[in-house]
């Protein structure tokens, strides 16, 4: 049984209208799926002309909307019509138009129910700064991290810290490892060729190497810092977690040893249990009342510590673990139940899936890797593609005209291709 919202928050049993934003992400095409197999009539808004969801079967229908990035009031003046247009039940947003969907939130409510947090709470959560302060304050084990707000500061401090010990420098506003300048130790272990190097945190970005000077192509200002992050070595283990008003609901730690080079989005997730991660994050959403789709990134030392990184207050890849997503489903839309019957959902143990295209590439790189490529042949076989379904498969095909387009806007505004793929959606602390 599902709980449809009206208005007025009484609730009903019956399929949903259920609205998704972020439609040329991976996790927005498979939780689609996992809402129409469920039974409920999925609608997608995007501001790109090319995404996953577009010619998916599972999608009753897309509209192309502005950029809520560049076209903030716009954006949410179409949103709230959309809503009204499709008779939305359910509005979830995806990636970072969260926080544009937070900053309309209010008005968005007096039409349908919206699976957003306040935007004061998101922005928090998301700056890497107030991130890490919030968690120590709670009592929970982070790396230090010192907040920098200036080309003078950076290297007032640097020359200090690097008398203490190994830094990792970064954007307070980043994604995707986007920028991350690591010490340049933490790449030596690498040229021996170590097994499955992309669970270490150094293998995350081993070519960006930390330099004297700051970047010079980004600005580091009190309105655009950046952090330095005291470096942790260790395997890197993610989450996703959806909460309801300080209660987890449904919970995956998953290992995301492949990325797309040493840089960027994870490619492959497999599901672990881990008590103290998830003790961690049990505490962390308690003691903020968070409600919504939850995410960070931890470091596991040899010890057995770990220590929480980053944090994403928005929908991440672990969502792809809990297919074919019936109890994911319950927890995004009657989360109040669960609560009631004090049961999180959790995918099966082994759960695995991969993006199979990116994945590809990645074995390539195992190639020049001592003993890399049968284990990431061991972790192929068997693996579920998140986009490929037998039947659904326009989404595999689109895959290439929204790599091609992000290539050549790439190519034309100088970004890279992961910024291609997020420039208009991306959230650096703006409020309108």
């Amino acid at each position: 049984m599902t709980t449809r919202f009206t208005k007025k928050g009484h609730q009903a049993s019956t399929s949903l209208n259920v609205l998704l934003t972020g439609g040329r992400a991976p996790v927005t095409l498979d939780l689609a799926r996992m809402l129409h197999r469920a039974g409920h009539r999925v609608y997608v808004a995007e501001s790109v002309v090319r995404h996953l969801c577009r010619l998916s079967s599972a999608v009753e229908q897309c509209f192309m909307v502005p950029s809520p990035r560049h076209d903030t009031e716009n954006y949410l003046l179409e949103m709230e019509r959309l809503v009204q247009a499709w008779q939305i039940d359910l509005l979830i947003p995806m990636c970072e138009e969260v926080f544009y969907i937070a900053q309309g939130a209010e008005r968005l409510r007096d039409h349908c129910h919206v699976l957003v947090s306040p935007i004061e709470q998101l922005h928090e959560l998301h700056h890497k700064y107030h991130f890490i302060q919030l968690a120590e304050s709670l009592g929970l084990s982070v790396p230090d991290t010192r907040l920098i707000n200036s080309w003078q500061e950076w290297m007032e401090v640097q020359a200090v810290l690097e008398i203490e010990g190994e830094w990792v420098w970064k954007p307070v506003y980043s994604r995707f490892a986007a920028r991350v300048r690591m010490p340049i130790s933490s790449t030596e272990d690498f040229d021996e060729g170590a097994p499955e190097p992309d669970q270490i945190y150094a293998g995350k970005m081993k070519q960006h190497r930390l330099q004297n000077e700051p970047p010079g192509d980004m600005e580091i200002s009190s309105a655009s810092p950046w952090v330095a992050q005291a470096y942790v070595a260790g395997q890197m283990l993610c989450t996703y977690s959806v909460a309801y008003e300080g209660t987890i609901v449904a919970h995956t730690t998953y290992d995301s040893r492949y990325r797309t080079g040493s840089v960027g989005a994870s490619v492959f997730f497999e599901h672990v249990e881990h008590e103290g991660i998830y003790e961690w994050v049990r505490q962390f959403v308690q003691a903020t009342g968070f409600s919504g789709q939850i995410g960070f990134d931890f470091i596991e030392t040899g010890d057995g510590q770990v220590y929480a990184i980053e944090c994403n207050p928005r929908a991440t890849s672990g969502i792809h673990l809990f297919h074919p997503g019936d109890g994911l489903v319950h927890a995004l839309i009657a989360p109040q139940e669960l609560v009631r019957a004090a049961k999180v959902i959790i995918p099966k143990q082994g759960s695995k899936a991969m993006l199979m295209l990116p994945m590809l590439g990645s074995g390539l790189q195992q190639l020049w890797m001592k003993g890399s490529l049968r284990t990431w042949m061991t972790a192929w076989r068997g693996t579920r593609d998140v986009v490929y379904l037998r039947h659904d498969v326009k989404p595999l095909f689109e895959q290439f005209a929204i790599v091609l387009s992000a290539f050549r806007l790439a190519r034309e505004h100088k970004f890279s291709l992961t910024e291609a793929l997020t420039h208009d959606i991306e959230w650096n602390g703006e409020q309108r």
